[in-house]
């Protein structure tokens, strides 16, 4: 059974002043969780739905994502992966370093101001990618295998890149909507872990509303404020982020794909997946195919 709590943990020794490390498990840790230090992770393999603040994107091998202190994340697996006879396994390579790893007078000088900036907006989530996102990945390789001064200057050039790059963007719009108090960040992971173990059965509004311990109209105002976006929206891109990863093998046909992601008919599975997509599920696998 999943973890619903949001919990703080003790990522860095109190001897140094960051982490890094290469976490290779069958899955990625499906906690909901924040903590006070600044994350940059690169995953190098695993696929499943991102979570980071009130943003839920699909994830895959190469995705790296730097966070701010306090800001509540999840990279949360396809269901494939918890299976008993799963022979899927996840990598990624996490950098962990503390809000003060600068003292607060260093901030002030005229060569810290864009890394001073950029840190105060990291509580939006920053999705890194392109050249920056292989340059700053090669770099995370090797200071796996940095210790003293040498990692702590390679660590500084890694900053210096992301706040110099033109390949990053902000996860979330709101800065005030991703400060949730602990009892609203446990609502919704409530919510998210019963949808993502669900989503290939029927849902209906009232029951979820029922684990968040609201009425079913509360709820959907209280989803999409908090969200952004309606629940069906929510559920609707759950679904087709899993169908996206199935439609790439093409021995599962598009009728098995529909009822694994929760839509008995396929006629309706189409229309909600050109919705989220702009394609046609039979389109979506002809381009992926036509790449290999």
């Amino acid at each position: 059974m999943l973890d619903k709590r949001v919990i703080s943990k003790s990522l860095i020794p109190e001897n140094k002043t960051f982490s890094i490390k290469q976490i290779n498990e069958p899955h990625f840790d499906p906690t909901f969780h924040a903590h006070p230090e600044f994350q940059l992770s690169y995953v190098i393999k695993g696929e499943g739905n991102r979570i980071v603040g009130n943003s839920l994107q699909p994830f895959h091998a190469n995705d790296m994502v730097f966070i701010g202190p306090n800001l509540p994340h999840v990279w949360k697996n396809h269901l494939s992966y918890f299976k008993k006879d799963s022979q899927l396994d996840t990598s990624v390579i996490v950098i962990y370093f503390h809000n003060n790893f600068f003292a607060e007078e260093i901030y002030g000088k005229e060569e810290f101001f864009r890394l001073k900036k950029f840190f105060l907006t990291s509580n939006l989530g920053v999705e890194i990618t392109g050249e920056t996102r292989d340059i700053i990945g090669g770099m995370m390789f090797e200071l796996l295998h940095k210790d003293g001064l040498e990692s702590v200057i390679l660590l500084l050039k890694i900053l210096d890149t992301l706040v110099l790059s033109t390949d990053c963007r902000y996860i979330n719009e709101f800065d005030e909507a991703i400060n949730y108090k602990q009892a609203e960040t446990e609502r919704i992971h409530k919510v998210y872990d019963y949808v993502i173990k669900n989503f290939d059965q029927q849902i209906r509004l009232e029951n979820v509303a029922e684990i968040a311990n609201m009425t079913s109209t509360s709820f959907s105002r209280y989803f999409k404020t908090r969200l952004n976006k309606s629940f069906s929206d929510f559920l609707k891109e759950i679904r087709v982020n899993y169908a996206c990863k199935l439609l790439k093998d093409d021995s599962i046909s598009i009728e098995t794909v529909s009822y694994e992601c929760g839509y008995p008919s396929v006629t309706n599975f189409n229309k909600q997946f050109k919705s989220v997509i702009g394609l046609q599920p039979r389109q979506y696998r002809d381009n992926f195919l036509n790449l290999i």
